[in-house]
């Protein structure tokens, strides 16, 4: 029992390890999208375009991803999903054209897409519930280091080794982690001769429900609806300005140097490693509809000020308000909670799957907004586009208000000593 337990944090080393790379991947065109754009001769609004290329993909393989996780199981469904990443990372480097790098760019997302799901199935497996809990915290802050790494050290490596063959280093360290994963991680401890670490309780069984069932009894339930509006705006505007438009912004506007832009954003990853612990203690504390509406009204707040000043902000402000602005969409523990919490345990994995698809897919659809309002705002071909990034933040706005209205929707789950129970 001792070497299982030794045994399972090497599994969540390299689980976790691999995590890094799937924020990696998402944030990285944020740093080098004015290189992609010079290299392939593209507007704005097509730039938009290959960004978004991730989310689609990463967002429709998250209910499948459940069904390879049972099927498959963890093991096999990262290490082989993580070796078409790890193509798609190489092909985008080398890509002589847009068309062949938005190719690349989709087997990244599909690729990568895998490993969230198959994560919480590894823990459930190897680890009690108390540990589970704690466990997924420290995978969630990875996320965070991750986003750190797609800053300052991707620009300073593109600064030496352009971008394209950053790209394909990325790649060649994605292969490798497929490879760890296949080669380290077991499903549960019975693939090693050992017992399990969670027996199931003496009678205890659950009513399966099929997929399609599950799946109708989530998407006509009208709760639902607030959590997933709420998605779509708040982290989907976040992963739409820090994962691709935050870059150009700071760069074009503000006459950033690439690595002092990654500094900048930087602050996305500081504010998703401190601000997702701290907004799930803070839903424990006071409830997730108040923290969810908290976390609207700050974006609202940041978008407005980005709007009436587009320009001329301090540096150190600029700073203060892009962690603010991961900090509004940091909430992934707390709609995952709400999820979970508004349906029973029988479709409640279900939910969480079918909540998770908006926020990329609202990401996907604001980078490509954001694209084409850029390239209408703009004054002249050439010019420095601060109008155009002025009606952007307009646009943001427009959805943090209703990413507002949707939290004023919700439905309270945290009531009374039994929490998750709605009376």
């Amino acid at each position: 029992m001792l070497k299982a337990k030794r045994y399972r944090y090497q599994i969540c080393l390299i689980i976790f390890l691999s995590y890094i790379l799937v924020f990696f991947h998402r944030l990285c065109p944020a740093v080098i999208a004015l290189d992609m754009q010079a290299d392939f001769e593209v507007s704005s609004t097509l730039l938009g375009v290959l960004g978004s290329a991730y989310f689609y993909p990463y967002a429709i393989m998250q209910l499948p991803t459940g069904l390879l996780a049972d099927s498959w199981g963890p093991r096999k469904t990262v290490s082989t999903f993580f070796l078409l990443a790890s193509g798609g990372s190489v092909l985008m480097g080398l890509a002589p054209n847009l068309g062949l790098a938005i190719i690349g760019r989709v087997m990244v997302g599909t690729g990568v897409a895998t490993l969230f799901v198959c994560n919480y199935k590894l823990l459930a497996e190897w680890f009690c519930p108390r540990r589970f809990v704690i466990m997924g915290g420290i995978f969630m802050a990875m996320g965070g280091v991750g986003a750190l790494s797609s800053s300052v050290p991707l620009a300073w490596l593109s600064n030496r080794l352009g971008w394209r063959m950053s790209l394909v280093a990325v790649g060649m360290v994605t292969l490798v982690m497929a490879v760890l994963v296949y080669a380290r991680v077991r499903n549960r401890p019975e693939e090693k001769g050992w017992p399990p670490l969670r027996p199931t309780s003496p009678g205890h069984s659950e009513t399966c429900i099929g997929l399609l069932e599950g799946l109708n009894q989530v998407a006509t339930a009208r709760r639902f609806w607030p959590i997933s509006i709420w998605s779509f705006f708040a982290p989907g505007l976040s992963f739409a300005l820090g994962g691709l438009w935050g870059g150009p912004y700071l760069i074009q506007v503000y006459g950033l140097s690439k690595t002092a832009a990654g500094g900048v954003l930087s602050m996305f990853a500081v504010a998703l490693i401190v601000g997702s612990p701290v907004l799930s203690a803070l839903a424990n504390r006071l409830g997730r509809k108040p923290v969810l509406m908290g976390c609207s009204l700050l974006l609202i707040t940041v978008c407005c000020i980005f709007f009436q000043w587009p320009s001329g902000l301090p540096l150190p402000l600029l700073y203060v308000l892009f962690f603010c602005l991961t900090l509004s969409g940091a909430t992934g523990a707390v709609a995952a909670a709400v999820s979970k919490e508004l349906f029973p345990l029988t479709i409640a994995g279900t939910a969480v799957g079918m909540v998770n698809l908006f926020p990329f897919f609202g990401g996907a659809l604001f980078q490509i907004a954001m694209g084409a309002i850029i390239s209408f705002g703009s004054a002249a071909e050439g010019a420095v586009p601060v109008d155009g990034y002025g009606m952007i933040f307009l646009f943001a706005l427009a959805g943090a208000l209703s990413s507002l209205v949707a939290a004023l929707l919700l439905t309270e789950t945290l009531q009374g000593p039994e929490k998750g129970v709605i009376r």
